[in-house]
């Protein structure tokens, strides 16, 4: 890894600071963290895997200081803050979309599921064995659509949070 993909993966450009780029990976670390999808082993796995990354980048960064071995921490006026915090807000609302449209299939996997155990269970009622094995099926259809949905709000309830802070940052560009 270099500084370049380091920076990218928080969303940042080269001219960020050392302030930028705390504040960045504490807001992807925020919305990236593994706990906040405790309730899809799927999600969970792969926000873990991204963690992971979001922490090597910030190691990476901290601990190999800049280029040109000084700190340019406060060198850079405020408005310089605000589009890193901008540039961070734009990569998080990127990746939960990401994550919401993964979601969003889960969710219509457990439609197809409950559909088709449910007509199936119903024409074959007379097989006991297969009906009983399709009305499982369309169980967990049910079961999947409702955790996809609890997910979904959450996503969406990060992206609106997201966007007021997006909205807010703006306004104080002018």
């Amino acid at each position: 890894m270099n500084r370049t993909e380091a920076l990218r993966m928080l969303g940042l450009d080269e001219g960020a600071t050392d302030e930028d780029i705390k504040t960045a990976y504490r807001e992807m670390a925020q919305i990236l963290h593994p706990d906040r999808f405790a309730s899809n082993k799927k999600l969970q796995d792969r926000a873990t895997e991204q963690f992971k990354n979001l922490q090597q980048a910030y190691d990476y960064l901290t601990k190999h200081g800049r280029a040109d071995g000084s700190s340019r921490s406060g060198a850079r006026p405020h408005a310089s803050s605000v589009e890193a915090k901008l540039a961070g807000i734009q990569a998080a609302r990127t990746e939960l979309t990401r994550q919401k449209d993964l979601v969003l299939d889960e969710r219509r996997n457990g439609v197809v599921m409950l559909v088709a155990g449910g007509l199936i269970a119903f024409v074959l009622r007379r097989l006991i064995p297969v009906a009983s094995i399709a009305s499982a099926v369309a169980v967990w259809g049910v079961v999947q659509v409702i955790s996809s949905q609890r997910t979904v709000d959450t996503i969406d309830e990060h992206l609106a949070r997201l966007k007021k802070e997006q909205s807010e940052l703006e306004s104080q560009l002018g």
